[in-house]
């Protein structure tokens, strides 16, 4: 009886097994808890008060699982590799990938050689979340029982999902290491180009009080940023968003300045086509003229199966710029990155603690983070926009956005451009400064850097229809309050259709009177001529537009561009001069007709077809046509709303919304910070709780709530005050 218990314990995945805290390490966390306070407002958001930094952290953590334990955990699957154990064998070429770029080996031995304050964060970090754990066992987690200090060492920016891989792709990963290599010629297909932020940041000469403001608004998959507020007695006092299971609010503000992130296209990591030789049993690349011997990492990776854990073994291969991570014409390719950045990880704090623009120019320069710009205001009335900020130098005789030379010194990497030959702008004379994820050389219009005095590496990013959308607004001349910077950030002017809707007309009018399309597209074409691109719930000129422009060319949907590329601009213009009538007027027939056939007719309001449901809190969330939800008058950034609403079809007629704004926040410095922000749905990922969808109805309206910084304003506000452990 004993052996066959035995055997069945053996069986069980080790997911389900979990590792019982030490009587000291639970001593010790309810020591630390006692010096923690935790406020919960109306809104659930909670506000940390600790006596050190790691007191604030801990409380932090404690805090974020109780709203959705599954988000964290899920985000360190993933920087593990190990997707796979609990999602099965469809995730196991992400887990190669993530195995190839991010060592758990080198996380281990950067915590080991943190400072020793740091130190104390990452302890903090793994204790409030490994006390969570001790004091909630109804909550099973699906595979990490025991976070470690060391985790945060695995992903070290607040970009979620940030990994550069110089558009290598897992489908390329997985031909290499299948030897299913890929055809000469063959082209991957292109990154998910409907991400992206937009950033706005105002001095004091644009506002109707005196004071700069900062517009936070990034783009993200909904409810994996939530709302919490930090502080402590070193001096800590941040506030804004945070990636679940972070310990650093990566959007937001404290009581002297902001900080915004916006993706970009700036060359961070790079390929390199190796030359390969094979001889007597070993496999060598060339360098400089001479040869080494490749790199050979075995890696196991376990997976899913019926629910039982299998193994897959892979050889791996490296050369002295990285993993190789492809097969392109025959080339084995490699990629140089710095993924794992411990820099990063110390630029994520250091930031929140700025208290001048001095300070926040020091995180600055320590060039570390490799995924984002950053827009910036502070309450001295400073602006400034970096773009990017981990800028490898390069020759310039060289297209860096392709495959380079591996077998010459030519293309290696010459250190890091420091912060004053990177794109940067401080202090422009018109007074503001914005980002959508769009050329740096109109981020202040006028008074932007000039193209040609960078490398083409530094920016490759052209003009989008959202930076579009920008300008036309800042270039007006204005004033703005709060609520004026709100109201910018969600005009719903759509650019974009300023060039394809008169294309689209236009092939209407050439076609001939027999045509079928003539009578069939005469209602709609009427529509759309009477339409000023804006999207409203009542338009049904922006149901139209909406479902219509997917089906058009996919590279006018390319909004992150290469060297050498024109820009989804001047695509879109060219596109709207050259496509014939059929590439136009079919896909509006298309349009049509699948109207018709989920709603029974084609003139339907956006508003009843745009919608926005949260109703399970799964990490994949579901979506039900009977089931209540709220009409939404925003849409695509791609197209260039700055108020970004992706939504799609889910198994049903209506769209609904998953991605683009989540957390919004507009910040207003001075003598005391003024604050209002949105957040998809609510702060918590359990659908019992009042805080579920507490705020969805005031998000599909783009209805904002103040933010409550000030402690006497906060406990104006409070629905709950405890102590990390305590129900």
């Amino acid at each position: 009886m004993k052996n066959c218990f035995l055997l069945f314990f053996l069986s069980l995945p080790i997911f389900v097994l979990a590792q019982e805290p030490s009587s000291k390490e639970i001593g010790d966390w309810i020591k630390q808890a006692q010096q923690i306070e935790i406020i919960r407002d109306k809104w659930g958001i909670a506000h940390i008060y600790g006596k050190t930094d790691a007191d604030a952290v801990f409380g932090m953590l404690y805090a974020q699982c109780e709203d959705d334990f599954k988000r964290i955990e899920l985000n360190y699957i993933e920087k593990l590799g190990r997707l796979s154990e609990i999602e099965g064998e469809k995730t196991l070429y992400n887990d190669l990938q993530i195995r190839l770029l991010i060592d758990s080996t080198q996380a281990i031995n950067d915590y080991k050689k943190a400072e020793p304050w740091m130190k104390k964060l990452l302890e903090a970090y793994a204790d409030g979340i490994n006390f969570y754990l001790y004091k909630n066992p109804k909550v099973k987690p699906a595979l990490l029982t025991k976070f470690k200090p060391w985790y945060p060492f695995l992903w070290t920016d607040g970009s979620i999902g940030a990994i550069s891989t110089g558009n290598l792709t897992i489908a390329e990963l997985k031909k290499f290491y299948t030897n299913e290599h890929p055809p000469t010629g063959y082209i991957p297909q292109i990154r998910d180009q409907f991400s992206g932020s937009n950033g706005f940041a105002f001095a004091p000469k644009m506002s109707k009080t005196g004071n700069a403001m900062l517009y936070i608004n990034p783009h993200t998959t909904f409810y994996f940023r939530p709302e919490i507020h930090m502080q402590s007695e070193e001096g800590l006092n941040a506030y804004g968003a945070v990636t679940w299971g972070q310990f650093f609010i990566y959007q937001g503000f404290n009581e002297f300045c902001g900080w915004m992130h916006t993706s970009n296209n700036v060359d961070v990591a790079d390929m390199y086509i190796e030359k390969i030789t094979k001889f007597n049993k070993t496999t060598y690349y060339t360098f400089d003229k001479k040869l080494y011997p490749i790199g050979i990492k075995e890696i196991e990776i376990k997976y899913l199966e019926n629910g039982a854990l299998k193994t897959k073994k892979f050889e791996t291969y490296f050369t002295h710029n990285g993993p190789i991570m492809a097969m392109r014409d025959g080339k084995w390719i490699s990629l140089k990155h710095q993924n794992q950045n411990p820099q990063s990880l110390l630029q994520s704090w250091v930031r929140t603690k700025s208290k001048s623009f001095e300070d926040y120019q020091k995180a600055m320069d320590l060039t570390a983070n490799a995924s984002n710009n950053t827009v910036y205001a502070d309450a001295k009335g400073n602006i400034a926009y970096w773009h990017g900020n981990f800028i490898p130098k390069r020759d310039t005789a060289y297209n860096w956005s392709e495959p380079v030379d591996a077998t010459t010194s030519a293309t290696a990497w010459q250190g890091l451009h420091p912060v004053s030959e990177s794109i940067h702008i401080y202090n422009p004379s018109n007074g503001w400064l914005q980002n959508c994820n769009s050329t740096p050389f109109t981020a202040a219009g006028g008074n932007s850097p000039k193209k040609t005095s960078y490398p083409t590496y530094m920016a490759p990013d052209g003009e989008n229809f959202r930076g579009v959308a920008a300008l036309r607004l800042l270039n007006k001349p204005s004033k703005y309050d709060l609520d004026g910077v709100i109201a910018m950030g969600y005009d719903t002017y759509l650019p974009a259709f300023e060039i394809l809707v008169p294309a689209l007309i236009k092939a209407y009018e050439q076609i001939p009177t027999e045509s079928p399309l003539k009578a069939s597209l005469k209602e709609p074409i009427a529509e759309l001529k009477k339409w000023d691109y804006h999207s409203s719930t009542s338009s049904v000129a922006a149901t139209l537009a909406m479902e219509w422009a997917p089906r058009l060319s996919r590279s006018i949907q390319n909004v992150y561009v290469n060297q050498g590329e024109k820009d989804q601009v001047a695509k879109t213009i060219d596109f709207a001069k050259t496509a014939k009538a059929e590439a136009l007027l079919q896909p509006l027939k298309t349009t049509m007709d699948d109207l018709n056939k989920r709603f029974g007719k084609w003139q339907m309001p956006w508003g009843e077809v745009n919608r926005f449901q949260r109703t399970t809190g799964a990490i994949n969330e579901k979506y039900d046509d009977a089931a209540p939800s709220f009409p939404v008058a925003f849409g695509s950034a791609i197209w260039g709303q700055l108020p970004s609403y992706r939504s799609n079809q889910f198994g049903t007629n209506k769209r609904y919304g998953y991605s683009g704004n989540s957390f919004v926040c507009a910040v207003e410095f001075g003598p005391k910070i003024k604050a209002k922000s949105i957040l998809a749905g609510g702060n918590s990922g359990d659908p019992t709780s009042k805080h579920f969808n507490d705020q969805a109805e005031m998000y599909a309206k783009g209805e904002f709530k103040d933010v409550l910084f000030y402690r006497e304003d906060i406990l104006n506000h409070v629905e709950r005050t405890y102590r990390p452990g305590e129900l």
